[in-house]
Protein backbone atom coordinates (compact mmCIF):
# COMPACT_ATOMS: atom_id res chain seq x y z
CA UNK A 1 0.00 0.00 0.00
CA UNK A 2 1.60 3.31 -1.05
CA UNK A 3 2.16 6.00 1.54
CA UNK A 4 0.77 8.66 -0.75
CA UNK A 5 -0.90 8.89 -4.11
CA UNK A 6 -0.71 11.41 -6.91
CA UNK A 7 -3.83 12.31 -8.80
CA UNK A 8 -3.77 13.91 -12.24
CA UNK A 9 -4.56 17.61 -12.38
CA UNK A 10 -8.12 18.48 -13.16
CA UNK A 11 -8.99 20.89 -15.89
CA UNK A 12 -9.48 24.44 -14.80
CA UNK A 13 -7.24 27.31 -13.87
CA UNK A 14 -4.58 25.22 -12.09
CA UNK A 15 -4.72 22.39 -14.62
CA UNK A 16 -4.21 24.62 -17.64
CA UNK A 17 -0.53 25.30 -16.96
CA UNK A 18 -1.10 29.04 -16.93
CA UNK A 19 -0.43 31.11 -13.87
CA UNK A 20 -2.31 34.38 -13.76
CA UNK A 21 -1.71 37.05 -11.20
CA UNK A 22 -5.09 36.37 -9.66
CA UNK A 23 -4.44 32.62 -9.40
CA UNK A 24 -1.82 33.07 -6.69
CA UNK A 25 -3.89 35.36 -4.53
CA UNK A 26 -7.44 34.08 -4.09
CA UNK A 27 -8.48 37.31 -2.42
CA UNK A 28 -7.30 39.50 -5.30
CA UNK A 29 -9.84 41.89 -6.74
CA UNK A 30 -9.96 43.36 -10.21
CA UNK A 31 -10.53 42.36 -13.78
CA UNK A 32 -7.54 40.00 -13.97
CA UNK A 33 -8.83 37.90 -11.09
CA UNK A 34 -12.37 37.76 -12.42
CA UNK A 35 -11.78 37.41 -16.15
CA UNK A 36 -10.11 34.10 -17.07
CA UNK A 37 -9.34 35.45 -20.56
CA UNK A 38 -6.85 37.99 -19.21
CA UNK A 39 -3.39 36.48 -18.93
CA UNK A 40 0.12 37.71 -18.23
CA UNK A 41 1.90 39.29 -21.16
CA UNK A 42 4.45 36.51 -21.60
CA UNK A 43 2.11 33.58 -20.97
CA UNK A 44 0.33 31.56 -23.62
CA UNK A 45 -2.22 28.87 -23.24
CA UNK A 46 -1.44 25.24 -22.50
CA UNK A 47 -1.65 24.23 -26.14
CA UNK A 48 2.00 24.95 -26.90
CA UNK A 49 3.26 28.25 -25.72
CA UNK A 50 5.85 29.77 -23.47
CA UNK A 51 5.15 30.70 -19.90
CA UNK A 52 7.02 34.01 -19.89
CA UNK A 53 10.28 32.36 -18.79
CA UNK A 54 13.32 33.29 -20.83
CA UNK A 55 15.72 30.42 -21.41
CA UNK A 56 19.51 30.78 -21.19
CA UNK A 57 19.87 30.07 -24.87
CA UNK A 58 17.50 32.84 -25.84
CA UNK A 59 19.24 35.46 -23.68
CA UNK A 60 22.84 34.64 -24.71
CA UNK A 61 23.88 33.72 -21.16
CA UNK A 62 24.84 30.14 -21.98
CA UNK A 63 28.10 29.28 -20.13
CA UNK A 64 28.61 32.67 -18.51
CA UNK A 65 28.49 31.22 -14.98
CA UNK A 66 31.54 29.07 -15.71
CA UNK A 67 33.44 32.05 -17.10
CA UNK A 68 32.54 34.18 -14.09
CA UNK A 69 33.54 31.42 -11.69
CA UNK A 70 36.92 30.89 -13.37
CA UNK A 71 37.58 34.64 -13.48
CA UNK A 72 36.72 35.13 -9.80
CA UNK A 73 38.61 32.00 -8.75
CA UNK A 74 41.77 33.22 -10.47
CA UNK A 75 41.28 36.73 -9.15
CA UNK A 76 40.95 35.49 -5.57
CA UNK A 77 43.32 32.52 -5.64
CA UNK A 78 46.40 34.27 -7.04
CA UNK A 79 46.80 36.62 -4.02
CA UNK A 80 46.08 33.78 -1.59
CA UNK A 81 48.68 31.51 -3.20
CA UNK A 82 51.21 34.37 -3.26
CA UNK A 83 50.57 35.04 0.44
CA UNK A 84 51.12 31.36 1.25
CA UNK A 85 54.41 31.34 -0.70
CA UNK A 86 55.58 34.51 1.08
CA UNK A 87 54.73 33.16 4.54
CA UNK A 88 56.51 29.91 3.68
CA UNK A 89 59.62 31.81 2.62
CA UNK A 90 59.56 33.84 5.84
CA UNK A 91 59.27 30.65 7.89
CA UNK A 92 62.16 29.12 5.97
CA UNK A 93 64.22 32.25 6.65
CA UNK A 94 63.44 32.02 10.36
CA UNK A 95 64.67 28.41 10.44
CA UNK A 96 67.75 29.37 8.42
CA UNK A 97 68.90 32.21 10.70
CA UNK A 98 68.39 30.21 13.89
CA UNK A 99 70.35 27.26 12.51
CA UNK A 100 73.06 29.49 11.04
CA UNK A 101 73.58 31.42 14.27
CA UNK A 102 73.74 28.20 16.30
CA UNK A 103 76.26 26.56 13.97
CA UNK A 104 78.34 29.74 13.68
CA UNK A 105 78.70 30.01 17.45
CA UNK A 106 79.57 26.29 17.78
CA UNK A 107 82.28 26.30 15.13
CA UNK A 108 83.68 29.59 16.43
CA UNK A 109 84.34 28.24 19.93
CA UNK A 110 85.85 25.04 18.49
CA UNK A 111 88.56 26.88 16.50
CA UNK A 112 92.08 27.48 17.80
CA UNK A 113 92.68 31.00 16.42
CA UNK A 114 90.37 34.02 16.01
CA UNK A 115 90.96 34.35 12.24
CA UNK A 116 90.20 30.66 11.63
CA UNK A 117 87.20 30.90 13.98
CA UNK A 118 85.73 33.82 12.02
CA UNK A 119 86.25 32.02 8.68
CA UNK A 120 84.66 28.82 10.02
CA UNK A 121 81.66 30.75 11.37
CA UNK A 122 81.12 32.53 8.04
CA UNK A 123 81.35 29.22 6.18
CA UNK A 124 78.78 27.67 8.51
CA UNK A 125 76.40 30.59 7.91
CA UNK A 126 76.80 30.36 4.12
CA UNK A 127 76.18 26.62 4.22
CA UNK A 128 72.96 27.10 6.25
CA UNK A 129 71.75 29.81 3.84
CA UNK A 130 72.47 27.61 0.82
CA UNK A 131 70.55 24.72 2.42
CA UNK A 132 67.48 26.93 2.68
CA UNK A 133 67.86 28.51 -0.76
CA UNK A 134 68.93 32.03 0.20
CA UNK A 135 71.68 34.11 -1.41
CA UNK A 136 74.96 34.76 0.40
CA UNK A 137 74.66 38.51 -0.23
CA UNK A 138 71.42 38.75 1.77
CA UNK A 139 72.94 37.62 5.10
CA UNK A 140 75.13 39.34 7.68
CA UNK A 141 77.02 37.78 10.57
CA UNK A 142 78.06 39.62 13.73
CA UNK A 143 80.23 37.95 16.39
CA UNK A 144 80.49 39.39 19.89
CA UNK A 145 82.39 38.07 22.89
CA UNK A 146 82.21 38.56 26.64
CA UNK A 147 84.95 39.18 27.82
CA UNK A 148 86.65 40.71 24.81
CA UNK A 149 89.10 37.83 24.31
CA UNK A 150 86.81 35.52 22.35
CA UNK A 151 88.77 32.28 22.64
CA UNK A 152 89.81 32.47 26.29
CA UNK A 153 88.37 29.62 28.39
CA UNK A 154 85.01 30.49 29.98
CA UNK A 155 84.18 33.40 27.64
CA UNK A 156 80.80 33.60 25.91
CA UNK A 157 80.66 33.88 22.12
CA UNK A 158 77.43 35.23 20.60
CA UNK A 159 76.64 34.97 16.91
CA UNK A 160 73.91 37.16 15.44
CA UNK A 161 72.69 36.41 11.92
CA UNK A 162 70.41 38.79 9.99
CA UNK A 163 68.81 37.78 6.70
CA UNK A 164 67.04 40.00 4.18
CA UNK A 165 64.10 38.03 2.77
CA UNK A 166 63.15 39.16 -0.74
CA UNK A 167 59.62 38.97 -2.09
CA UNK A 168 59.14 35.69 -3.94
CA UNK A 169 58.81 35.66 -7.73
CA UNK A 170 59.73 39.36 -8.00
CA UNK A 171 62.90 40.25 -9.91
CA UNK A 172 65.49 42.46 -8.27
CA UNK A 173 65.26 46.10 -9.32
CA UNK A 174 68.34 48.24 -8.57
CA UNK A 175 67.61 50.99 -6.08
CA UNK A 176 64.21 49.58 -5.06
CA UNK A 177 63.75 47.74 -1.77
CA UNK A 178 61.47 44.77 -2.42
CA UNK A 179 62.03 42.90 0.83
CA UNK A 180 59.31 40.93 2.51
CA UNK A 181 61.08 41.27 5.88
CA UNK A 182 64.37 41.07 7.73
CA UNK A 183 64.75 38.05 9.98
CA UNK A 184 67.33 37.75 12.75
CA UNK A 185 68.58 34.93 14.93
CA UNK A 186 71.10 34.77 17.76
CA UNK A 187 72.92 31.97 19.56
CA UNK A 188 75.59 31.84 22.27
CA UNK A 189 78.23 29.28 23.21
CA UNK A 190 80.75 29.03 26.00
CA UNK A 191 84.40 28.44 25.24
CA UNK A 192 85.41 25.26 27.01
CA UNK A 193 88.00 25.33 29.80
CA UNK A 194 89.66 22.18 28.58
CA UNK A 195 90.49 22.10 24.90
Amino acid sequence: MPLFSVEPAKSGILGSGVCNSGDLDPGARGSAALDPGVRDSGARDHEGGEMGVTSLEASGQDGSAVVEFVFLAVLLMVPVVYLIITVGQLQSAAFAVVGAADQAAKVYVAAAEPAAARAAAEEAVMLAMADHGFEAGDVTLAISCSPSDCLSPGSTVSAAVTLRVPLPLVPTIPGVNLDAARVAGQASQLVGRFR
